[in-house]
């Protein structure tokens, strides 16, 4: 690809494609199949394009693609650290529950679910300045960026929250990996 040209006429929705990961969206396969056959019939010419441009598109094979950003703005830093908590919470809550973590697009998450969430870890999300309210707009926000879909009553998670769930087990497993080796350490003395 490196030395090809890139035919623009092909890349029938570069435009739009362009202007939502540039928002900082998340394109979902399950939310808009025809974009996302468009986006994998020319996966290689988008990636190749846009890192033209300097942008990063990241493709991921469990249905999801977004601009990869090493620092981001502090504003959407911020939303991302309180999205990342109350999935947090939320996976917490429902591993507590019996639930299947990889199975989270299949939970509805609504009100109830939530005051669950916040009684459970109120002192966490208080430190945070998240009250019951704040919840539902993160949700809401999540939405906007491609991270959940509203129906009905409640609201349900998407395949790019894989994202946010690969880090939550990276974290467990060096917090694993360091208090094996803190164990032994300890048993070695």
């Amino acid at each position: 690809m490196q030395n090809s040209k890139i035919d623009l006429n092909e890349l029938a929705n570069l435009k739009e494609l362009f202007n939502l990961f540039d928002s900082g969206r998340h394109l979902n396969r399950s939310m808009d199949a025809a974009l996302w056959h468009e986006l994998e019939q020319h996966a290689e010419q988008y990636q190749h394009l846009f890192a033209s441009l300097g942008f990063d598109l990241r493709i991921d094979v469990r249905g999801f693609a977004w601009f990869h950003e090493e620092d981001g703005n502090p504003n959407i830093n911020k939303q991302s650290r309180q999205l990342a908590l109350l999935l947090m919470v939320i996976f917490d809550h429902q591993a507590d529950s019996g639930r299947s973590l990889s199975q989270f697009y299949k939970w509805p998450i609504d009100n109830t679910l939530l005051d669950e969430v916040y009684e459970k870890h109120q002192g966490l999300l208080d430190a945070e300045e998240l009250d019951q309210d704040a919840l539902a707009k993160i949700l809401d926000n999540a939405v906007r960026k491609g991270f959940a879909a509203q129906e009905n009553n409640h609201w349900r998670l998407l395949p790019s929250v894989y994202r946010y769930l690969d880090h939550f087990k990276s974290i467990t497993e060096q917090a694993s990996g360091n208090d094996v080796a803190d164990y032994e350490e300890n048993e070695s003395c």
